[in-house]
């Protein structure tokens, strides 16, 4: 494995005991490698040389290992190892449907019931990732989009529904960190943000809901020219 893996990549998130396990911390260093690429499809994961680079024992890189399973990242071959996947077309397409439709559910509420602090705080994340345009990282860009996601989300008391749609978009991030800077640029994902909170500020549900499907649907223009720049990454 030539990935190198450090255990402070990922701060404790202290307002939320699931997420400041130490398995939990494994599986977002690993889960990232494995988006941004890092990690390519077929690599084999090695419980005992994770464990090592991080200084930890094998139980919590067990633990992560398990929970990328269950998120469709890797493969667990009985006496044969840990695998990451090959990425579906499919499972993209079939998991974009299904958080299309939670998620447009979650902005609508959102317009309905947000505050002026929460508009504010969707401001200020806007204004991180147009400085992350400015500077170029992507690490930094998908960081703040799924903040962006996520404090929708929060405006809309829907958290629990959020965390669904971290479990079932893996295979979705993937893509759409392939798509930046190519397929999609970063401007056009921000400038689709940007429509969605005005909405939102707005009070407007209807347009919000219009603007998170414009949204989602990006993906899909972009998944067919990734493919085939990234055919080596897909299974067939």
């Amino acid at each position: 494995m030539k990935v190198k893996f450090e255990l402070s990549a990922i701060q404790d998130d202290h307002g939320n005991s699931r997420r400041s396990t130490m398995g939990f911390r494994v599986f977002e260093i690993l889960k990232q490698a494995i988006v941004q690429v890092q990690l390519r499809p077929g690599n084999l994961l090695s419980e005992a040389e994770v464990a090592k680079q991080l200084g930890l024992s094998r139980q919590p890189v067990r633990e992560a290992f398990i929970k990328l399973a269950d998120v469709g990242l890797v493969e667990i071959r009985p006496q044969r190892g840990t695998f990451v996947v090959f990425i579906s077309e499919e499972e993209v397409r079939n998991a974009r449907f299904i958080r299309e439709a939670i998620e447009v559910a979650i902005v609508k509420k959102a317009a309905m019931e947000a505050t002026d602090e929460d508009i504010a705080n969707l401001n200020d994340l806007l204004l991180k990732q147009l400085e992350d345009e400015k500077t170029g990282d992507m690490s930094a860009f998908l960081a703040h989009d799924e903040e962006f996601h996520l404090a929708i989300a929060s405006t809309g008391g829907c958290q629990k529904a959020w965390s669904i749609i971290e479990n079932l978009k893996a295979q979705m991030d993937r893509v759409r960190y392939l798509s930046m800077g190519n397929q999609t640029p970063i401007k056009t994902l921000i400038a689709q943000h940007e429509l969605i909170v005005k909405a939102i500020a707005e009070r407007a549900p209807e347009r919000a809901e219009a603007a998170m499907r414009l949204h989602l649907s990006e993906i899909l223009n972009s998944l067919p020219g990734i493919r085939e720049a990234n055919a080596e990454l897909f299974v067939d």
